[in-house]
Parts: C-alpha cells; structure tokens; sequence
C-alpha cells in the first residue's frame, strides 16, 4: 500500500474496554484505520456522522441498543447498505446467529476468537469490495 492510498476503515462497535483495545491493536497493525463505538447509542450517532466504512464489526451485547437494532439502522441507511458487517458475539446460540444473519449480517464470529480467524474474515470481504 503506498502512502497516497487512504487505509481501509472499520466501524467497531465494542463496549468491552479490553476487547476493543485488542482489536484495535490488531487491525491498526494490520493497516486498518478503526473508527470505535463504545455502545449502541454512540454507533447509531456514527451512522449518520460519518461516511460509510469498508468494514463494520458489531458485538451484539451493547448498552443502550443492542448490536441488532445497530445493524437493521445500519441496513436500512442506502449509502451503508453494501458494508460488509461481521457479528463478533459471545452469544452463540443458533437463534442468535440466524436473526443476525437474516437481518443481513455478512458473517458471525463468537468470542473468544482467534485473532488470525478474524483478520482471514476481514481480509476476504476487503477482496470482494
């Protein structure tokens, strides 16, 4: 990547301080720039306050609005339809990982995760886009 080209940006809606700092770091040295929501009310804000992401990364258990009612907001907006959006949850059940996907979630990783999964998921929506 030469420096003339803007870094791939990623939406990461994580309200576990711990979590949010580990995949910051991951994906800032992987050359991502990460634009962090820390609840559902701030990443609803950031729908509209900012430009549409390469990537979004939503947990579901959030304060305020869960990462559910994130991604239907996020849907329904036209420029941000197109974004790819991957659920990093550590709700597995099957329930769970259907409604996400039905509400038009691209992929679902459940927590813990290993790092290297993570950046193979995100590596491929980057290709497609």
């Amino acid at each position: 990547m030469t420096t003339s080209e803007p870094k791939p940006r990623i939406l990461m809606v994580e309200d576990e301080e711990d979590i949010a700092f580990l995949i910051r770091f991951l994906l800032e040295r992987q050359g991502f720039e990460v634009e962090h929501a820390p609840d559902g009310r701030r990443a609803l804000e950031l729908l509209s306050d900012i430009s549409p992401v390469n990537l979004a990364l939503l947990d579901i258990m959030l304060p305020y609005h869960d990462g559910l009612e994130v991604l239907e907001r996020l849907r329904s907006l036209p420029a941000w339809q197109d974004v790819p959006v991957i659920m990093l949850t550590a709700k597995a059940r099957e329930a769970d990982v259907v409604r996400a996907l039905e509400l038009g979630a691209d992929d679902y990783v459940t927590k813990p995760f290993q790092p290297e999964e993570l950046l193979a998921r995100l590596r491929r929506f980057m290709r497609r886009r």
